[in-house]
C-alpha cells in the first residue's frame, strides 16, 4: 500500500474536541453520519496486537473501514485529525503485557504501528492499554512510550514527513489501585492524555446503583474518590501538565435491576444488570427507552450526572446538561480539551454538538457555581 495524501501543514493541537469511533456491528455508526465539523480529532478503534508477532493488526472485516476512515471523515471537515487506537476494553491484557515486556517485542509493535498509520492515512496513534496492572507493567508502559516517541521522530526525520501524534488513554487517576503510572514519562512523550473519567459504577462490579461518570463526589464530601474531579486533581498533582489533559465522558450508561423500586436513588440495592447482559446501554438507546417507557428522569447538579428509572429498571448516564457542565469544567481547569466514548452512542450527534458549542462559548471561571450551572 502507498501513503494517503495528507496536508503539508499539520495544525497544532491547541484544543481537542474528540471522540472515538468504534468498529463493532452493534455500535458502529456509518462514517458518513459523523458530523466531523464538531471535532478536531477522531479516534478509529480498535486495532489489535498479534499474539505471536506482537505486530499491530487490523481484522479483515475492518481493513476497508480503517483504510478509508480519514478520507471519509474529512469529507465534511478537512482539518479533523485522525488517530488509530490500539487495544480497548476487550483487548487481551496478557498480550499487551507480553508485548511491552521485551525490547524486541516493543520494536515489532512500534514499527508496525507506524507503518499501519502511514499506510492508512492516520495523523497519529493512540495507546489504549486498559490497564497496566502491576509495577513491572507500569515500568514497561513507560519504556514503550519512550521508544515509541523516539521511533516516531526517526521515521519523521528519515522520510521528511510530519511526525505522527502519540496519545494514550489512561485510568481516571494516576494511581491504578496500588500501582502508579510513570507520569513524567507520559508527560514527556505523548502529545496528550485521554483521561477515562467514567465507568465508576456498573452492574458487573457494583451491587448498588451509582453515578457511572460522576464529576464530583455524590456525597459532596470527597469520600469515595470515584469521580472525575478527584482523578484529575491527582494527575495534576503528579505534574501532568493541564495542557496535555483531555477529559473523557461517556455516551454510554449502565442499567441495573432494583431490588425495591421504592428505593431508587444512588446507593440502591440491585439484583444485577438490566436491559442488556452486562447492563451497558448507549445514550441513543437510553433516550428511546425513556420515551417508550415513560421513565422518570433526574439531573444531579452535585454529581453532574443523570439517572432515570421506571419499575425496577434504573439507568445512570450523561445527557446534554451534564456534558455541557463537564466541558465547562474542562475549560475552567485550562485543560487541552475533552473527548467522548463513543460517537456511535450519540443521538444524531446532539451531545457532541452541545459539547462543541459549550467549549466555544464557555468563559474560564473560578466559581464552582459556574461549572454546575447553579
Amino acid at each position: 500500500m502507498t501513503d494517503h495524501i495528507r496536508p503539508t501543514i499539520l495544525r497544532a493541537s491547541t484544543i481537542v474536541k474528540a471522540s472515538y469511533w468504534l468498529a463493532e456491528p452493534e455500535n458502529e455508526l456509518p462514517l458518513k453520519l459523523i458530523d466531523s465539523t464538531l471535532f478536531t480529532h477522531l479516534f478509529c478503534a480498535y486495532a489489535d496486537i498479534d499474539s505471536s508477532t506482537y505486530t499491530v493488526v487490523v481484522s479483515t472485516a475492518n481493513k476497508c473501514k480503517f483504510s478509508n476512515f480519514t478520507e471519509s471523515v474529512q469529507e465534511k471537515n478537512k482539518e479533523v485529525q485522525t488517530l488509530l487506537s490500539i487495544g480497548g476494553e476487550k483487548a487481551d491484557k496478557t498480550v499487551f503485557a507480553s508485548m511491552a515486556s521485551k525490547a524486541e517485542n516493543r520494536k515489532a509493535f512500534i514499527d508496525s504501528s507506524i507503518d499501519l498509520a502511514r499506510n492508512y492515512g492516520f495523523y497519529g496513534l493512540d495507546l489504549a492499554w486498559q490497564y497496566p496492572s502491576n509495577s513491572v507493567e507500569m515500568t514497561h508502559f513507560g519504556k514503550l512510550l519512550k521508544e515509541w516517541r523516539a521511533a516516531i521522530k526517526v521515521e519523521s526525520d528519515s522520510t521528511n514527513k510530519l511526525p505522527l501524534l502519540l496519545t494514550a488513554a489512561v485510568y481516571y487517576s494516576p494511581h491504578y489501585y496500588s500501582e502508579n503510572y510513570p507520569v513524567q514519562i507520559i508527560a514527556d512523550n505523548v502529545d496528550f492524555v485521554n483521561i477515562m473519567a467514567y465507568d465508576f459504577y456498573g452492574p458487573g462490579w457494583s451491587a448498588v446503583t451509582g453515578p457511572p461518570a460522576a464529576l464530583f463526589d455524590p456525597s459532596n464530601a470527597d469520600t469515595t474518590n470515584l469521580n472525575g474531579d478527584f482523578g484529575l486533581g491527582k494527575w495534576l498533582e503528579a505534574k501532568l501538565p493541564a495542557k496535555k489533559v483531555v477529559l473523557g465522558f461517556p455516551y454510554r450508561g449502565w442499567a441495573w435491576t432494583l431490588e425495591d423500586n421504592k428505593i431508587n436513588g444512588y446507593g440502591a440495592a440491585t439484583d444485577g444488570a438490566a436491559i442488556s447482559p452486562d447492563g451497558s446501554i448507549t445514550y441513543d438507546k437510553i433516550r428511546d427507552y425513556i420515551v417508550d417507557n415513560g421513565a422518570a428522569t433526574y439531573y444531579d447538579p452535585v454529581v453532574i450526572g443523570h439517572y432515570c428509572y421506571v419499575g425496577n429498571t434504573w439507568i445512570g448516564y450523561d445527557d446534554n446538561q451534564s456534558i455541557v457542565a463537564k466541558v465547562r469544567y474542562a475549560k475552567k481547569k485550562d485543560l487541552l480539551g475533552y473527548y467522548s466514548w463513543h460517537v456511535g452512542g450519540d443521538y444524531n450527534c446532539g451531545l457532541s454538538r452541545a459539547a462543541s458549542i459549550a467549549w466555544d462559548t464557555a468563559e474560564v471561571t473560578t466559581a464552582h457555581e459556574d461549572v454546575t450551572g447553579e
